[in-house]
């Protein structure tokens, strides 16, 4: 029984703990000596910071090396050969569909002695043509989103416009999901991805929902001369990536709340006194509640990450009355129904609507410019 329980709990935690290392780049680049002259044989170690596991290669003889399957994070790079300084640089940071080019010069030199490069690689995308914007893991958390819902970060991207009207918003299989017209393409045109697979609605070609904003790494919205990897539509791409865990142990709690009484009270037009009244009060209420932990199982080998989020939401419809005239009041006689101060939108005497004068058409019932009352006409 033991076996049983542990076995699908250990096969989620491994699912976990690899859903965010599905996407990777790759860092490339050239070594050289102080004159410019190739480096070859030289051992070109990158290492994720936050989890430190190693990537190992060598430069071939005309000095270049590629290290790729590198999952998205931040990074430093050393680069050793016999005779020369060993060189150091950090604060390489891996975005979603982004390729750096890190070149390395070596100093001549004891390989005891480093040279240590502090300032970030600036991180140019040289291998795809497309043209994207990566909203940084501190945006898709802090910036405010309705309802929490991270699609909304698509509208950031210059020529992204959201579908809300007509067409396939009108067709959505989940309340989340979203429609969205990148660079000027349909908004059935945009291929959506989640950890490097697709998450896609296939019933209306738009994207499926994402996870919620703590539980993401980064999000990156890209247009115009995509590469094939990002998908077969041709009007853009959307890409999340989800976080992981790593040797250190961390999460957060969070509570939002949407309440009306939080809400600033509506201006009342017409009011001389340029008075601020309250208006009608917004009924409804959210709350949104849960949390993220990630961390290690074994460090530098195994991790894990888990999140949750649970959304409570209410709201009243304002009631009203209803009711049928009664064969006097069909007749134009309001004297049961109403008294001083309620009156008829038109002054009528003793509350009476004026019979039609003779041969003219039936009677018809209408309701009174600004109030609640069936007149007839």
């Amino acid at each position: 029984m033991k076996r049983a329980l542990l076995l699908p709990v250990f096969a989620w935690l491994c699912a976990v703990s690899l859903s965010g290392q599905q996407v990777t780049s790759t860092i490339h680049g050239t070594v050289t000596d102080s004159q410019a002259s190739a480096v070859g044989d030289a051992q070109v170690v990158v290492t994720n910071t936050d989890t430190n596991i190693e990537h190992l290669t060598r430069t071939k003889p005309d000095g270049s090396y590629e290290v790729t399957q590198l999952p998205v994070g931040p990074y430093k790079i050393a680069v050793q050969k016999e005779g020369f300084e060993r060189y150091l640089q950090a604060g390489i940071v891996l975005q979603l569909n982004i390729n750096p080019t890190v070149n390395v010069t070596l100093q001549i030199g004891s390989v005891t002695q480093t040279v240590e490069v502090q300032a970030d690689a600036a991180m140019v995308e040289t291998q795809n043509t497309g043209v994207g914007q990566v909203i940084q893991p501190e945006a898709v958390v802090d910036l405010p989103l309705n309802n929490r819902q991270a699609s909304q970060l698509i509208g950031l991207s210059g020529a992204a416009l959201a579908n809300t009207a007509g067409g396939v918003s009108n067709t959505l299989d989940y309340p989340t999901a979203v429609s969205y017209s990148v660079a000027g393409s349909a908004a059935n045109e945009t291929n959506y991805n989640l950890d490097g697979s697709p998450n896609m609605d296939y019933r209306t070609n738009i994207g499926a929902p994402m996870p919620f904003p703590d539980a993401l790494q980064e999000f990156k919205v890209e247009m115009n001369s995509l590469p094939a990897n990002v998908g077969s539509r041709p009007g853009g791409a959307v890409g999340a990536i989800t976080k992981s865990g790593t040797n250190s142990l961390h999460g957060d709690a969070f509570e939002f709340l949407r309440n009306g009484i939080m809400d600033a009270a509506g201006y009342q037009f017409g009011n001389t006194a340029g008075v601020v009244a309250k208006g009608v009060q917004d009924t409804l209420k959210r709350n949104q509640f849960g949390g993220v932990l990630g961390g290690p199982i074994k460090k530098n080998k195994v991790f894990f990450f888990f999140g949750g989020q649970g959304t409570t939401e209410r709201s009243f419809t304002t009631s009203t009355r209803t009711g049928l005239p009664t064969p006097a009041e069909m007749q134009g006689n309001f004297t049961a129904y109403l008294a001083p101060p309620c009156q008829t939108s038109q002054k009528f005497l003793n509350n009476t609507v004026p019979s039609p004068v003779s041969g003219q058409p039936a009677q018809q019932l209408t309701t009174a410019p600004n109030s609640n009352i069936i007149l007839p006409q």
